[in-house]
């Protein structure tokens, strides 16, 4: 008799960086209320707290960590002393948009330092712990849908969102023998303290509306369902693939 495989994460152990605000708070309660017992890291103790009472407000619980994930060693350091995860949900980002002609170094450096080398040390180390305790896992980056395509004053962001595909499909090909799954979540532009400075611009949330063909702005429980999704058995045969959330922006 075929039955549906389980969406529930009971007894699996997930990881949430940037789990003080928006898509990687609302990720870590889909995590929490389906059964995962979640940590939720982010450089800000007072907001992974906000972050911890709303979980509770699910009926689940959730531990804090205090995590710069800039900060490489001592990052990968605290994922050995708390791991292993069999979940990461990697949300940490940065934003500093302007026309390429105007990008600055400093601002290059920054969002590449968040975006993309803590996004891959912080998967490296994850990884790491499952493969020396001999589990399978199931580790997820938010990308973009700005890695599949260009825009107007993204030259760095999507530079960043295109090598986090690569560097999850690399690593989903050589941790797939170890039962490690590796994937992105690519949302559109979604109500965000990171999009508002793009969305309270008229002729930028004019763009934006536009290029979404469900003529919307996404929503952080847009994304809630996708990472329960990757997080469980019922994708238990998908690596090294991108799930677009993007009310068709990348379709036209």
């Amino acid at each position: 008799m075929l039955k549906t495989p389980s969406f529930r994460l009971d007894n699996k152990r997930a990881l949430v960086i940037g789990a003080s605000s928006g898509i990687g708070q609302a990720c870590a309660i889909a995590l929490a209320e389906y059964g995962a017992e979640v940590v939720v890291a982010a450089r800000r103790e007072k907001q992974l707290m906000e972050t911890i009472a709303l979980i509770e407000k699910c009926s689940a619980k959730a531990i804090p960590l205090v995590m710069d994930v800039t900060d490489i060693e001592t990052s990968q350091q605290q994922i050995d002393e708390l791991g292993p995860f069999n979940i990461l949900l990697n949300s940490a980002g940065l934003a500093r948009h302007s026309a390429a002609l105007e990008t600055t170094i400093a601002d290059f450096d920054a969002v590449t330092e968040i975006n993309f080398k803590s996004s891959y040390f912080i998967t490296q180390a994850v990884a790491k712990g499952l493969i020396a305790s001999k589990k399978s896992g199931s580790l997820i980056n938010i990308s973009s849908q700005m890695a599949h395509v260009g825009g107007v004053e993204r030259a760095v962001y999507s530079a960043t969102k295109h090598a986090v595909e690569g560097m999850t499909k690399s690593m989903a090909i050589e941790w797939g023998k170890y039962g490690i799954r590796v994937n992105t979540i690519c949302p559109t532009f979604i109500k965000t303290a990171l999009t508002a400075s793009t969305l309270n611009r008229p002729e930028m949330s004019q763009w934006v509306k536009q290029k979404i063909k469900l003529n919307r702005i996404g929503e952080v429980q847009d994304i809630m369902g996708a990472v329960v999704f990757l997080a469980s058995d019922a994708s238990a045969l998908i690596t090294g693939s991108s799930l677009l959330i993007d009310g068709g922006w990348t379709a036209g």
